[in-house]
């Protein structure tokens, strides 16, 4: 069936395409561990990025605040992580990986990283440095559309 080169052709079609083949391809390889991308990058903003409350894990990873709620909650029921009424607030939470957690984020992390390998070993040096700098250049800013022209 032949493509409609509009589509295939546009930006935007290329990056979710290349995004849904990189997450599909780690998506495969931790459901073996029994874990979604979404725990994943969760444990990592807790571990690594030392976010410890509810909202700035979901400012740091790029989910919806329900949506990460829940997903803490799903979390704490497996085990990964514990959550804490805070010190000086009751209605703040304090969340933290449990030795589950840790082991399991220690298993998932040469998963991630032979991902990344396969799009990286399809690039040189410079393409990587020149790509990272251009999805940087258009992940920042506001979400404005440009005007019409």
């Amino acid at each position: 069936m032949p493509h409609d080169p509009r589509l295939y052709d546009a930006l935007g079609f290329q990056l979710s395409h290349a995004a849904r083949i990189q997450t599909r391809r780690l998506e495969d390889d931790l459901r073996k561990l029994g874990l979604a991308r979404s725990v994943l990058v969760i444990l990592q903003a807790v571990e690594y990025g030392g976010r410890r409350q509810p909202s700035d894990i979901a400012d740091h990873v790029g989910m919806d605040r329900t949506a990460t709620s829940r997903t803490l909650r799903r979390m704490e029921a497996d085990g990964l992580i514990t959550r804490a009424d805070g010190k000086t607030d009751g209605r703040t939470r304090t969340i933290a990986l449990t030795p589950r957690g840790a082991e399991l984020l220690s298993r998932a992390i040469p998963l991630a990283k032979r991902n990344a390998a396969v799009i990286a070993a399809r690039l040189n040096p410079a393409e990587q440095a020149q790509l990272m700098s251009l999805l940087q250049k258009i992940s920042t800013g506001d979400d404005t559309p440009p005007p019409n022209r």
